[in-house]
Formats: structure tokens, C-alpha cells, sequence
């Protein structure tokens, strides 16, 4: 009997085929002796549509909501039902005794297997490949050592239960939106509570009032000093009078040495990488987006072999993994990397529990580099980038800490008090990799920006020559620096990603798609690497209701879901809630009498039923569609020009196309001038080429004929 191998895409397959040694390939399987490897395309199964419940469902109504089917029933998706049914002869073959599910390892991976097994009526034994990377080791090791199928079911309910509840909140909520304001509104479980996160965030923007304020600064020749209050006093003065007196108090005074400290501190190096951080540190220093980051990382993972799984919340190394970190050095001593890498192996590597832990791994260790040989030359300039942060990421896990010594002094100017701090670098440690840069730590949380409106002016950093308790020095020039109280900034995405996994919103796996999905509906846009509401998300926020709009009830069904793939949770409880809750929102939005206004109607009416048009954005550039969403009018937002001139400003006229045919139409004027060449009586281009080609029969014209005919096509260019 041989083994069935199920594996989520083509390119995964043909690798673990290769690995198996299966080399009879056929259009949608690789056989070999003991093997048959077949893949799915993504998902090829997947939750049934509304209207396969009932025919009434294609027409969107208040009245049918909410839509909460006892038992959600499964379909094959019609773009991908070719493999489906390849694969659905080879689970019937009478020489399979067992399926080995080879799909990515996470809940989005066992979904994709469990649902077309539950398709094709599955009950022979099956076992589950589950493995961190991609490379041939990784791939034997894995099927010398599969696990039974059954351990994952918890992981599979899991899965379920987010899919149904996707299903159910994220359809009745958007059916329920865009009927009652009949307009194309898209409401989710994670969605909507994101964009509330931006939504506060601009109303904080908006509310805020900028004030001066002043700082004051004293040069003490060898170094600078900044004036504060006190020991707590970040040395903002409200006042110019104040500040001004500040500035006279210091000037041609002796300032004499109050405190004097010096502390030696350490900083130990960084985490490994896990997805949010990695897209967060790409976003900051490389201008990645998430996606981009996701995409990026994955062909690195699964075509390169080069890293391990991308889709982990884990930071931490397991401890299986320590026996393998010198082979990991090894191949990336190339390049930029031998040197450092190296210097490591000619000792005992430093393994610790900041590291290596296995109480914080949850189904994937940290992102790190695998054993592969490493081609740099054979990667992308984007992969390049990538591969490069995770590298030395995961070279300075081995890195002693960055050790400086930091004296801080106090100096007394009268009752006025100047502080002043330098740093002594004495061992650069991990920051080497980075060429001793101090923002070498990766992407700071952007929610660190100065949340309350604040803008201090920091001190330099700087040396400071040998003082002593009791020394006096010259304040050679005091000077006093206007600045203003700023806004809090508006979320990059490395931000937005920090916000979404403080409460609980999404996934690694889906935090990118689900910022992708608000761009691509209009819902916020990108402005110089900052997400903004666009006029349609700041009326979507006030027209969903209140629990959905807030990430705390949308962070507890995270945690519960969780849960369930743990095994502690119940999935018949966990969707009862979901039900009763999808139900109560319906209601909510039906009692509604709020009212939606298109932020982006035009003032061009709908040639077809006269109703206003909207600018939209998509894939292709702009474009105009109807404001009646019952309407399917829909045209280029770049009209094309017709050489016909307007008869009153003599511009040229726009071509559009309506239900009585072509037509030219001048905007300014509001001229509008039929094309229909039968009804003209004109002789169109085409046409004129035909009665050419008609009459000619390559026989030269007659000098009448073609007298007739230049002078018809005279006449119908005027």
C-alpha cells in the first residue's frame, strides 16, 4: 500500500516529491514506489455561499438577516474544482492506505487538508508532517518521524470555529451595511476594530491643540547641558518670559559641579525574529508593507529554503534546535556575514534562556536562517534585504551585550540646575553586526512617538571630559529654542502591527491581509508611509455598532480561539456566542437611522439612471461608478477623446458609451452629441476602407468613383 502526500501548493510538492524519490509525474500528482504526492492549489474547499442555502439569498435584503445556518456546509471553489476532483480519485485509489497531510504547519494548513478530507468522506488512517523549514534534512527527519493525525484536532476545531465566525459576523454585518445605506460597506470580526485603532488615533489628531513652549541650553565649552526643573522635569518652560529669564540668570555665571555619576550599562541583544516583529522592523528600515514582508518571506522559506516557517508568534528557539545552530553558522558564513559568523564558531557558542526557551514556543519557533547552502547572487534585491535582517538578527543571538559607561552630572547655577549625559562605548558587542549603529535594534514601537503630544529637544550624544564633585566651569552662552507641542503621528504599519498584536487582533498570519483589505476597499489609504481613514472609513466606524468597533471583545475571541487549539476551549460554546452576537448586531444596524453620503461623489451624473457618480480607486487606477449600488454603470476614470470638438468652447469631446449607443460629450458645457453612424449618415473609417476594398478588386477606380469617394470622406471629416 502506498502513502497519500497532500501538500498546499505545487512548488512544495514537487520538492517533496523529489525528496520521497517519486518521479512518475502526471498533471496533478508525482508517484513514485512507496509514495504518491499530490498538492491542493491553496484552499479548494470552502464554505458555502449564502445562496446555496437558499435561492433567495442572491438578492441582498434587510428582511433575510441575519443569516445563521444551523450547520455551515462546505463547497468545492469552482476556480480550483479541477485538483479537487484529481485529488478526490487519488483518496479513492484501493492501493492508499494513508494520508500524510503535508500542508503548511499552522491552523491555516490543517483547514486546507481537514476540509477536503471531510469532503471526500476520509476514514482511512492519516498522520501529519510537521516541519519548520523546507530544507531536504528538514523534509526526512519530518517523515522519519510523523505524528498521528488525531493530535491535531484541537488545532483543526480551532480553524473551524475562526472560518464560521468570519463567515457569520463579517456576512451579516456587510450584507446588513450595504443594504441599509446602499453602499458598498464592509464590516469583520478583525477589520472593523482595526480601523477603529486608526479612527481614534485621527480624532486624537484632530482634537489636539498645539502650544509653544521654549527649552534652554548652556554651552560649557567641552560639552552641552540642558536647563530643568528638577530631577523629573523633561525642561519644557510654558512661558517665553520665564524662559527668557532663565537664559539671563545663566549667561557669564560659574556653574559648579553638583552630581556626578558614572554607571556602566549593558544591552543585551535582540530577540529573534518573529512575523509581526520582522514585518514591523522591514516596514520601518526597509519600507516594506506587511504584505510585502509576508510574500517576500515566504519564497525565501519556500523556494529558497532559506529560512524556517514565516507564519510564527514565537521569538524564542527551541531547545531541539541547539544541536543545529553551528551547521545554521556554517552556511551563512558568505559575504557580509563570514566574518562574524566565524569569530563564533571558532568557540563554544553561547546558548542562554534569553534565547532558548521551550515554555514560550508555541506550534513554531523564531525565524531564522536553515542549513541551505546560501547563493546570495541567486536572490531578489527585496529577498536580499530580507534575508539580510533575519541574518544578523540571528548571528547576534550569539553576540555578547553593547556595554558603555553613562555619566550623568548635575551642575548648579544658583537655584537654576543644568544635566548634562555622555556615553563611553566599551564594547560594542552585538551592535558590531550592525556597524555599531545605535537604532541597530530593529523598529522601535511606533506607538513610542511621543503619544501625548510632546516634542522634547533631546540631548546630543556626547563625551564628557574628567570632572570632579565640586569643579566649576564657564557658562560661555545660554540659549533658548522655541519649538510646539505636535499631535501624536498617525500609525505606520510597523505601528498599526504593534497596536493589533497588543490587543489581540489577528495573527502573524493574518495581520498583513487584513491591513490589505482595508486599502483595497477604499476604507483607508497610504500617505508617505502613514495609514489614514479615507472619508468612507470615517462614516463605516459611526455606522457599525459599538462592540464590534472596539478590538476588546474581538481580542477575547482571539484568546478563546486559542484556547480551543489547545484543547482547552469549547468550540459549541465559543459559536453559540458568535451566533447570538451576529444576530443582536443585525438588529442594531436595522434600528439604525443614521446616514451614510459617499465622500467621493463626482458631479457627473449616471448616463443610465441619472444618479450621482463616485470616484473609486482599484487595481487599474480610478474609475467611475454609480452611487445606486443596484446600478452596474461603471467607467475608466480617464475618458477617451474623440477628435469631434465641442461647438461652443471648441475643446475636444469625451467618448462614453451609453444604452442608446456611443456618445460625445463636452463637461464644461454639458454638450452631448450622439455617434451612432447610421443614424449620422457618416461613413466611419472602417467603413470607408470596406466600400474602398468593395469597389477597388484591384482594378485601379475610375476617376469619378474616386472623386465620389474623397469627397465623402472630405465631408466626413468637417
Amino acid at each position: 500500500m502506498k502513502s497519500l502526500v497532500l501538500a498546499e501548493k505545487p512548488s512544495v510538492a514537487k520538492e517533496i516529491a523529489r525528496v520521497l524519490g517519486c518521479s512518475q509525474k502526471n498533471k496533478s500528482y508525482i508517484e513514485g514506489p512507496q509514495y504518491v504526492v499530490t498538492w491542493a492549489l491553496g484552499h479548494l474547499v470552502t464554505l458555502a455561499e449564502p445562496e446555496e442555502y437558499d435561492a433567495k439569498y442572491r438578492t441582498w435584503s434587510l428582511e433575510d438577516l441575519p443569516l445563521l445556518p444551523q450547520k455551515m456546509n462546505l463547497k468545492v471553489m469552482k476556480e480550483t474544482s479541477h485538483q479537487y476532483k484529481a485529488v478526490a480519485q487519488l483518496c479513492r485509489r484501493q492501493d492508499i492506505g494513508e494520508l500524510i497531510i503535508a500542508t503548511d504547519a499552522g491552523r491555516e494548513g490543517e483547514l486546507v487538508a481537514r476540509w477536503i478530507m471531510e469532503l471526500v468522506h476520509w476514514r482511512k488512517p492519516f498522520k501529519r508532517l510537521w516541519i519548520s523549514s523546507q530544507t531536504d534534512k528538514a523534509i526526512k527527519d519530518g517523515f522519519n518521524s510523523l505524528k498521528p493525525g488525531k493530535e491535531y484536532n484541537n488545532l483543526y476545531a480551532s480553524a473551524v470555529c475562526r472560518a464560521e465566525a468570519d463567515w457569520l459576523i463579517g456576512l451579516n454585518m456587510t450584507r446588513a451595511l450595504t443594504v441599509k445605506y446602499n453602499a458598498q460597506l464592509a464590516a469583520g470580526r478583525v477589520q472593523t476594530p482595526t480601523l477603529g485603532a486608526l479612527m481614534d488615533r485621527e480624532r486624537e489628531i484632530q482634537q489636539f491643540q498645539s502650544q509653544p513652549y521654549w527649552t534652554v541650553s548652556a554651552d560649557l565649552g567641552a560639552f552641552q547641558a540642558i536647563w530643568r526643573e528638577n530631577d523629573s522635569q523633561d525642561g519644557r518652560v510654558w512661558s517665553r518670559e520665564a524662559a527668557d529669564a532663565i537664559v539671563a540668570r545663566l549667561n557669564g555665571k560659574q556653574a559648579k559641579v553638583d552630581k556626578l555619576r558614572t554607571t556602566e550599562k549593558s544591552e543585551p541583544h535582540p530577540s529573534a525574529y518573529d512575523l509581526t516583529e520582522l514585518q514591523r522592523d522591514a516596514n520601518k528600515r526597509l519600507g516594506f508593507s506587511a504584505k510585502q514582508t509576508s510574500n517576500v518571506l515566504q519564497k525565501l522559506y519556500e523556494q529558497h529554503k532559506l529560512v524556517t516557517y514565516p507564519r510564527t508568534d514565537s521569538k524564542y528557539l527551541s531547545s531541539d534546535i541547539v544541536p543545529t545552530l553551528k551547521g545554521r553558522l556554517e552556511s551563512i558564513a558568505v559575504g557580509p556575514y563570514a566574518q562574524h559568523a566565524r569569530k563564533l564558531l571558532k568557540g563554544q557558542l553561547p546558548v542562554t534562556k534569553r534565547f532558548v526557551d521551550d515554555s514560550k514556543v508555541s506550534d513554531h519557533h523564531a525565524i531564522i536562517p536553515t542549513e541551505q547552502f546560501v547563493n546570495l547572487s541567486a536572490l531578489s534585491n527585496d529577498e536580499r534585504k530580507l534575508y539580510d535582517l533575519i541574518v544578523r538578527r540571528f548571528i547576534a543571538l550569539f553576540y555578547p551585550p553593547y556595554r558603555y559607561d553613562e555619566t550623568s552630572v548635575v551642575l548648579a547655577v544658583g537655584g537654576d540646575r543644568l544635566y548634562a549625559k555622555g556615553k563611553v562605548r566599551k564594547d560594542y558587542g552585538w551592535k558590531e553586526l550592525y556597524g555599531g549603529s545605535g537604532d541597530a535594534q530593529g523598529a522601535a514601537d511606533d506607538e513610542d512617538e511621543d503619544e501625548n503630544g510632546g516634542q522634547v529637544d533631546r540631548q546630543p550624544e556626547q563625551l564628557l571630559p574628567e570632572l570632579a564633585a565640586g569643579q566649576t566651569l564657564a557658562v560661555k552662552q545660554s540659549r533658548l529654542k522655541e519649538l510646539r507641542t505636535l499631535p501624536p503621528p498617525r500609525y505606520t504599519e510597523a505601528a498599526l502591527l504593534s497596536k493589533m498584536e497588543k490587543h489581540g487582533l489577528g495573527t502573524p498570519a493574518t495581520r498583513a491581509d487584513i491591513i490589505e483589505k482595508l486599502l483595497s476597499t477604499d476604507t483607508i489609504e497610504r500617505s508617505q508611509n502613514r495609514l489614514i481613514p479615507t472619508g468612507k472609513g470615517k462614516q463605516l466606524i459611526e455606522l457599525v455598532v459599538d462592540e464590534l468597533r472596539s478590538p476588546d471583545l474581538t481580542a477575547q475571541w482571539e484568546r478563546e480561539l486559542e484556547r480551543i487549539a489547545q484543547g482547552k476551549g469549547d468550540p459549541a460554546k465559543f459559536m453559540a456566542v458568535i451566533r447570538e452576537q451576529a444576530s443582536k448586531w443585525v438588529s442594531e444596524v436595522k434600528s439604525e437611522t443614521k446616514e451614510y453620503k459617499p465622500h467621493n461623489l463626482t458631479h457627473s451624473r449616471c448616463p443610465e439612471c441619472g444618479k450621482l457618480l463616485m470616484e473609486v480607486k482599484g487595481k487599474r487606477g480610478k474609475s467611475f461608478v454609480c452611487s445606486d449600488r443596484e446600478c452596474s454603470y461603471r467607467r475608466a476614470a480617464e475618458p477617451v477623446l474623440s477628435n469631434k470638438r465641442c461647438p461652443q468652447c471648441h475643446k475636444k469631446m469625451e467618448i462614453h458609451t451609453g444604452k442608446a449607443g456611443k456618445y460625445a460629450q463636452c463637461r464644461p458645457c454639458n454638450v452631448i452629441e450622439m455617434l451612432d453612424d447610421n443614424k449620422s449618415g457618416r461613413v466611419n473609417k472602417h467603413q470607408q476602407r470596406k466600400l474602398i476594398d468593395q469597389y477597388s478588386d484591384n482594378v485601379s477606380l475610375s476617376n469619378s468613383l474616386a472623386d465620389a469617394l474623397k469627397a465623402a470622406m472630405d465631408n466626413n471629416k468637417k
